[in-house]
């Protein structure tokens, strides 16, 4: 260590380790190496200063083995490596995102993946990329419900590849991403890219890669999110046309990774096609992700507004079929002037709705992929149970086909027997029809028996491991309070622009101005505070009840307003202080919402040195 500091200083540079760690046979023979060999030496020696950084190695399992560079519970080198190098203060950790980039929580859950096959029945292992990507969102709608101009309405500019008309014009599906430069990815290029979360995308076949690309451009937004635009779902005869690749296994691939799924409905065409069916039902099995834009809004009445919304709740209720339909946002989103602008202060209030939501997916997709991950792992574990519950049936020598026909057609048994057996919910098992049908190309006899001590390291990690990661996302969140979540395009618009939600009415009324905006009806308050016998200028808390109450506001409302006026917290009210309240009261009544705080430009000029 001492020998490559100086080497380092000798050229004016700083040393780092990087690929550093010792392995498997290594390891389990030297419980002690990241202490003697790393840590200690780095601490005592005279190069201290002038380590800039280690890079140690992940554990990395696949089909065959795992190489472990590092320990993982349940290894002999544990506790000398929590205890000591773990918690020592020169050690540095990475984020929740980093340490879930690995699934590693434990050995036997990869054991567990792979020794009962997982992937080949499920959704394919999560890479790094998919821990490291940006959120996603995934518009999903009929052609001419406005999926292409959303996102140009979110960006504020075109992007590469853009093309929108009546007609289905997006014939492809679209990941607009963060670029140094604007152009278009291909599909083929973009799936053999180790950088990006698409190369599972292969098993859908070239028909599919044809359709499929990445516009990167320079926009702030996408510094933040990922937007998946994709192809206009067909109606009529055209829905009958075969796309060539499987468009509702592709849309369920992208829904399991998403943050956001966002159906999009025109208000003029409520209709859902069968194709459009077959897409939600794809996407179903993530509702926590769903929300319904009805868009094109302001293109009829209030009155056929009405209709056309419980129109819309009607049908979505047949396809969905949950009581509780996911969050409808209805607007017009897009840069046209609206046709009927009676709904504009409603389409102001969703808008801002919508945008909120959107802006909170970057601070919590550490929680999203944790949430994923727990998922999966339960997932695997009850698919643990069924496979080798399909071995232990199975003969040993003859009418080995015959017992695999009845074993399939039986599945639901199965899981009745397995959920009694084990105590699992029914919601944790996988849909039957797709397990059968993946069943039918397995060979049962090569299904392994179950190992209760694999099961029992998994329900460890889920109730510890998973405990200690949730911990480190609150501290991750902390760090971003205060800062806009996403910027640039609409949501500067939102939040920055005088045209924004909220801007320059009721609270913010009279922001920037030089006039004290209460001064502008001060006479009439001046009048009402004559009325009420102030003693030294000042009247009790008694009194001005008695007139605050007239306003009907309840007396928790009342109370904050109280709050927010007494500036100089003496519990009384001078005159300023009461015409401020009888500001912020007008301001209620008015259907605004009052703050927390009051902002600078409301307080009075008499008590700007308070």
């Amino acid at each position: 260590m001492q020998i490559l500091t100086d080497l380092a200083h000798s050229k004016g540079k700083l040393a780092a380790l990087t690929e550093t760690g010792i392995f498997s046979n290594g390891l389990e023979s030297h419980h002690s190496f990241w202490n003697d060999h790393i840590l200690y030496p780095i601490k005592s020696g005279n190069g201290t200063a002038r380590i800039c950084y280690i890079h140690a190695w992940l554990n990395i399992c696949n089909s065959q083995s795992c190489e472990i560079w590092v320990p993982y519970k349940g290894h002999p080198a544990e506790n000398e490596f929590l205890n000591h190098f773990y918690k020592d203060p020169v050690t540095i950790f990475g984020s929740t995102n980093e340490v879930l980039t690995t699934e590693l929580l434990s050995k036997s859950y990869f054991l567990i993946v792979y020794r009962y096959k997982f992937h080949d029945f499920h959704s394919p292992q999560l890479d790094d990329p998919d821990f490291d990507a940006k959120p996603m969102i995934l518009l999903i709608g009929q052609y001419s419900t406005g999926k292409t101009t959303f996102i140009r309405f979110l960006l504020e500019q075109d992007f590469p590849g853009i093309r929108i008309g009546p007609e289905p014009t997006t014939d492809r599906f679209i990941a607009v991403m963060s670029g140094d430069q604007d152009g278009i990815v291909p599909g083929n290029a973009l799936v053999v890219d180790s950088k990006k979360q698409f190369k599972p995308l292969t098993k859908f076949g070239n028909a599919f890669l044809n359709r499929f690309q990445c516009s990167t451009l320079k926009n702030p937004v996408v510094d933040s999110l990922t937007i998946i635009d994709t192809p206009g779902i067909l109606s009529g005869e055209k829905q009958r046309l075969d796309r060539g690749y499987d468009f509702a296994g592709v849309l369920e691939w992208f829904a399991e990774r998403v943050d956001r799924i966002l159906l999009l409905f025109d208000a003029h065409k409520l209709d859902i096609s069968d194709e459009f069916k077959r897409a939600i039902d794809a996407v179903k099995g993530y509702d926590d992700k769903i929300r319904i834009i009805l868009n094109k809004a302001d293109m009829v009445d209030p009155q056929q507004l009405m209709r056309v919304y419980g129109a819309l709740m009607w049908s979505l209720g047949k396809v969905l079929n949950t009581p509780e339909v996911a969050r409808v946002y209805i607007g017009s989103f897009w840069d046209n002037p609206l046709h009927f602008d009676e709904n504009r202060k409603l389409f102001e209030l969703e808008e801002q709705d919508l945008f909120n939501d959107l802006k909170s997916l970057p601070k919590n997709a550490a929680l999203r992929k944790l949430n994923d991950l727990i998922k999966r792992a339960r997932l695997a574990k009850v698919h643990a149970y069924i496979i080798s519950h399909l071995k232990k049936e199975m003969p040993s020598m003859f009418g080995k086909d015959a017992k695999k026909k009845e074993l399939m057609k039986g599945l639901k048994e199965i899981y009745e027997v397995l959920q009694r057996e084990h105590q699992i919910s029914p919601g944790d098992f996988p849909d039957i029809e797709k397990m059968r049908e993946v069943l039918q190309h397995q060979d049962f006899t090569k299904f392994h028996a179950l190992k209760p001590k694999l099961i029992e390291t998994v329900d460890t990690m889920l109730s510890t491991d998973i405990a200690r990661l949730m911990t480190m996302i609150p501290h991750e969140q902390e760090s971003s309070v205060g800062e806009p979540n996403v910027k640039g395009g609409a949501f500067d618009t939102m939040n920055e622009s005088m045209f924004g939600y909220g801007r320059g009415e009721g609270v913010d009324e009279g922001r920037g101005e030089h006039e004290w905006i209460v001064g502008q009806e001060k006479y009439k308050y001046d009048e009402s505070f004559d009325k009420l016998n102030p003693i030294n200028g000042k009247i009790t808390g008694a009194a001005a009840k008695s007139e605050m109450v007239r306003s009907k506001l309840p007396n928790s409302m009342l109370g904050k307003v109280w709050k927010l006026s007494d500036i100089d917290k003496d519990g009384m009210l001078d005159a300023d202080e009461w015409a401020l309240a009888n500001h912020l009261i007008k301001i209620k009544l008015d259907g605004h919402e009052l703050p927390n705080t009051l902002p600078d430009h409301l307080i009075p000029p008499s008590k700007k040195d308070l």
